[in-house]
């Protein structure tokens, strides 16, 4: 099977880019979605550098199921958390008790979570940058 690592991180790219984009033109909701598939996608690419299959959308499941010799920080762990909350609250109208979601998201919470996938992304692509011979 080929490796299509590169792929997955350079689509995790453009969505943390499309982040950013979307923080600007006022779309919070969106921001907040996009830089939590761009932190997904990152680790994803991480796994299949490894040669490891990664399933689900749960960033901080994904960053604890890295082999323990990574070391991976417990508190980039926590910032995948956060990033797991708005993967499907972000989209859809019946995931807060009332409002659309856009209503529910400020440039906070899309600061917050395009600082905390730029980090996730900085991590992937250090590891990435080491020999593959793990």
């Amino acid at each position: 099977m080929p490796d299509r690592s590169q792929d997955w991180f350079k689509q995790a790219e453009r969505d943390l880019d499309q982040a950013r984009h979307s923080c600007e033109a006022g779309r919070h909701e969106w921001a907040c979605f996009a830089a939590q598939q761009s932190a997904e996608k990152a680790v994803k690419a991480l796994h299949l550098r490894l040669k490891q299959e990664a399933w689900g959308h749960v960033v901080a499941r994904l960053l604890s199921e890295l082999p323990a010799e990574m070391n991976t920080p417990q508190q980039l762990i926590e910032k995948g958390r956060v990033l797991d909350n708005f993967y499907i609250p972000t989209r859809y109208a019946n995931g807060h008790p009332s409002g659309a979601p856009f209503e529910h998201y400020g440039p906070l919470q899309s600061g917050q979570a395009i600082q905390y996938a730029s980090e996730i992304l900085e991590y992937v692509r250090d590891q990435m940058a080491r020999p593959s011979d793990r």
